[in-house]
């Protein structure tokens, strides 16, 4: 976004502050010394709720795009009147800026290192989701956040949406009955792919920095800005976005009771094989997939498609929860519904309650941050259980990868009887980078 278009969009952003949670007087004063790392769209969507609340004075910014950090930084200063260093290596920042609070909203490959390293660091973690790339590196989060004994919340701001605490209650009430089965989807247009041409980096970013542990493939401007979730180096496509929302409904629902087998299958005849070579790439992650869970109690489905859009679909997006009693579908724009089987019963539906302009509930999860860090109590999305939904995603992954069903045995957080699968739950990180020990 350029300077001038976030001016434009002032009025918004003044909407924002007005509906800042309630600050004590005596808390004023207080400020945490807060930084971000991953300085673009959704980071400065977070660095803006932490500027409303009034507790965060913006210190420093890192990215490997100089351009990011420039047109973060002006917003900042637009808003705050504060001019946050720019860093391009997020180490240095850490190091000589010391701040309280890291917010990090990277590429998924950089998840565990960012927040590791900030909280080694000495500070309280905001980290959007996933929490890592693979299993052990989400296993190393929660390992290193025991350790500090620092707040570290997971941007699963669905955990406290009104909407999504309230269809919660009413799940858990039972008055959808016995749950059998579960299914979650998310599905979205689209359809083939022609390749991209491989490109110079641009002069304004560290491609290499920007790579990191991961693979460094030829840069294409379809990969950054934006488009690395389509990406497996980098992310694990719809599966480990999306599904990392929706699994982590299903966790929260049954006390994070998880599942003992996975299977997931997938692919794309519609966006065609994968490409890779010294003059064009085209993405790799499935433009479709199915995925299994068999919990003790119920089944637990994962849909999604990426083409073959249908207009009279009811619910695109979110969970449905099969029910003796009726059928609860609780979903993002369009609330939670409740169907139930009874001739004559109403519909009972109640609406969604959402910050816009992006649909999400990111102010109330900064507030319960630092009501938690106030507090020295866990957060609604405390890493201990995102760790735990979040891998779910990761285990499709690689049952999709080998194309055969896993056993997972979660007092040991580890695939069973399948060595092959069990060496994907890691993978090796390109030098100098060292994968994190868990």
């Amino acid at each position: 976004m350029k300077r001038r278009t976030f001016l434009r969009n002032s009025t918004l952003m003044g909407a924002a502050f007005a509906g800042a949670p309630f600050i004590r007087a005596a808390d004023i004063a207080r400020k945490y010394r807060t930084a971000l790392i991953g300085s673009g769209w959704w980071g400065k969507n977070i660095l803006k709720e932490a500027m409303a609340s009034g507790r965060c004075q913006v210190v420093a910014l890192s990215d490997v795009d100089a351009n990011a950090l420039e047109v973060a930084g002006e917003q900042v200063n637009d808003l705050s009147g504060n001019t946050p260093k720019p860093y391009r290596d997020y180490r240095e920042l850490l190091a000589k800026e010391k701040p309280e609070i890291v917010i990090i909203a990277t590429p998924d490959h950089w998840h565990a290192l960012n927040t590791i390293d900030s909280l080694k660091a000495g500070a309280h973690v905001f980290v959007e989701k996933p929490t890592g790339h693979t299993v052990n590196e989400s296993r190393a989060m929660l390992k290193a956040a025991r350790e500090s004994e620092r707040v570290v919340q997971v941007g699963l701001h669905r955990r406290i949406g009104p909407h999504h605490v309230s269809g919660m209650k009413f799940l858990k009430s039972g008055a959808v009955g016995d749950v059998g089965m579960v299914r979650l989807f998310a599905h979205g247009g689209g359809g083939g792919e022609q390749p991209a041409p491989n490109e110079e980096p641009p002069a304004n970013l560290d491609w290499d920095f920007w790579c990191g542990p991961a693979p460094k493939r030829p840069f294409t401007k379809r990969l950054h800005p934006g488009g690395w979730r389509n990406f497996l180096d980098y992310a694990n496509g719809t599966l480990g976005d999306w599904g990392a929302h929706w699994l982590d409904q299903v966790l929260w629902w049954n006390d994070g009771q998880q599942p003992k087998r996975i299977f997931c299958a997938g692919g794309r005849p519609i966006r065609g094989v994968p490409l890779l070579n010294e003059r064009v790439q085209t993405t790799d992650t499935p433009d479709h997939q199915v995925a299994t869970y068999e919990f003790e109690r119920f089944t637990c489905v994962w849909e999604h498609r990426q083409f073959g859009e249908n207009e009279n679909e009811k619910h695109k997006i979110g969970a449905y929860y099969y029910g003796t009693k009726g059928v609860l579908h609780i979903g993002w724009r369009d609330g939670w519904t409740f169907y139930p089987t009874g001739k004559g019963d109403k519909i009972l539906h109640e609406k969604s309650q959402l910050q816009e302009p992006d649909g999400h509930n990111i102010r109330l999860l900064w507030a319960d941050f630092l009501d938690a860090i106030e507090q020295r109590r866990a957060p609604v999305a405390s890493i201990e259980q995102a760790h735990r939904s979040n891998v779910l995603p990761l285990l499709g992954m690689i049952s999709w990868r080998l194309g055969r069903s896993i056993q997972w045995d979660a007092a040991k957080e580890q695939i069973v009887g399948d060595p092959e699968a069990l060496q994907l739950q890691a993978r090796p990180y390109r030098a100098p980078w060292i994968y994190p020990a868990i």
